[in-house]
């Protein structure tokens, strides 16, 4: 024999069981956020890196640096897609030795814009240094 319910236990399961799917899906789309973040500053960071390798290197035309750069620029924002088109480029600090470039950008985001800002993931910089090649 089952004990009697109580009248007023229906549909209590449906109801925290939907509270921990939306919970468990803000955890979900947070990490997600968390993940989108760090390969958009990966990216960025390898971007650079290979930018200013590109006008560093041996194969470049070190007495034309600005032509250098400027098919650097394009390269990298080429390896960047849609995250590369406003992308802010900096090569302010190269000089005959060591080219500097820097790269500025606002991340994709999938929250609001109020709560990435809150979690540090609205704005990426990233500079990069490299020694210029020089065959002797």
């Amino acid at each position: 024999m089952r004990p009697p319910r109580l009248a007023g236990d229906h549909g209590t399961g449906l109801i925290a069981t939907f509270a921990a799917v939306l919970v468990f899906l803000a955890f979900l789309l947070f990490a997600v956020q968390i993940l989108v973040d760090r390969y958009a500053t990966t990216a960025m960071t390898a971007a650079a890196f290979d930018g200013a390798r590109m006008v560093a290197g041996a194969r470049s035309d070190h007495t034309d640096p600005a032509a250098a750069q400027v098919r650097a620029e394009a390269a990298m924002r080429d390896e960047l897609g849609q995250f590369g088109r406003a992308m802010q480029i900096d090569w302010t600090g190269t000089d005959a030795d060591t080219i500097q470039v820097r790269l500025r950008g606002d991340a994709p985001h999938f929250l609001l814009p109020g709560l990435a800002h809150d979690l540090g993931a609205e704005h990426l910089d990233r500079t990069v240094r490299v020694r210029v090649e020089i065959w002797r």
